[in-house]
């Protein structure tokens, strides 16, 4: 019987791509030089995927400044001072901090996917940042003139766009990053956190149809970077019950890096074998849990 499969994740950008990257901000490569090595690098990624004989391909988020701020790149009203996100092994992350509103996004996910699709043979889907990550944006202390709920309104209708525009344009499944799930757990272990990202993205998943949320997926990891992860230590447990609630068709769940626990594993009554092979498809109440490495 032929495993169902689906790739999650980035795939790592060649050297010349990230010498050219580099150039590019030094001032020794123009903007079209740049354009013309990431397209080469996108058509190659994809044929390689195509390659593999893999159902469904992505772009490798080749050509995204980030898999997290791709939506702001290049707006004005930042500030580098945002929220510090640690790593294992110490070194640390910053997301910037919105100074101003309204807030809009620069860059929709539905770019990469035009590209990809115009060199793809086989369906193509699309990775988009989830709501409750970009939600960290907004400073504790809030912005004169512009305040939080009007933030979350313009924020609801923005990540609304970026999955409606990928879905119009024929992306095969639309993946929403939920990285910041365990991470949730691990900055507040009452939930609370945890509770209020879940309810965050739910206001817009509930945007959609039922139809539309078939294509719609939530992916979950331990959030890795540079060898080392931020939350790998939190149990799956802690953020299963939650994560399900999520109204999607699909859930992606990183495992092959990651300790599960029995209590975990028979969450809600359902077994899942973890192994070198890992199920892709386990049913749950709100959909099907497609299991992948990342």
């Amino acid at each position: 019987m032929p495993l169902l499969t689906e790739p999650i994740g980035s795939i790592p950008r060649p050297p010349a791509l990230i010498e050219g990257i580099e150039a590019f901000a030094a001032g020794r490569l123009s903007r079209g030089e740049l354009d013309s090595l990431s397209r080469t690098t996108v058509i190659d990624t994809i044929r390689l995927f195509e390659a593999t004989g893999s159902p469904v391909i992505t772009d490798g988020e080749q050509t995204k400044p980030s898999f997290a701020t791709y939506p702001i790149h290049g707006l004005g009203s930042l500030a580098p001072d945002g929220v510090v996100i640690t790593f294992a092994d110490g070194h640390v992350r910053q997301l910037p901090r919105l100074t101003a509103g309204p807030f809009r996004y620069t860059t929709y996910a539905d770019e990469y996917l035009e590209v990809a699709r115009r060199h793809a043979r086989v369906p193509v889907k699309q990775a988009v940042i989830s709501a409750s990550a970009l939600s960290l944006l907004y400073p504790h202390d809030g912005i004169e003139g512009y305040s939080r709920e009007a933030f979350i309104e313009d924020l609801l209708r923005e990540n609304e766009a970026d999955i409606r525009r990928c879905l119009q344009k024929g992306a095969h499944a639309v993946q929403i990053d939920f990285t910041e799930g365990r991470l949730a757990v691990k900055l507040d272990p009452t939930g609370t956190l945890l509770k209020s990202f879940i309810h965050l993205n739910n206001r817009v998943l509930y945007r959609f149809s039922a139809e539309e949320r078939r294509r719609i997926g939530v992916h979950t990891c331990p959030g890795g970077d540079r060898d080392s992860t931020h939350s790998a230590d939190v149990d799956y447990v802690e953020l299963l019950p939650s994560l399900f609630t999520l109204r999607v068709g699909q859930f992606y769940v990183q495992l092959a890096s990651t300790t599960v626990s029995r209590k975990a594993r028979d969450f809600g009554g359902y077994h899942a074998s973890i192994g070198v092979w890992q199920p892709p498809w386990i049913p749950t109440p709100a959909g099907s849990v497609s299991t992948s490495s990342g």
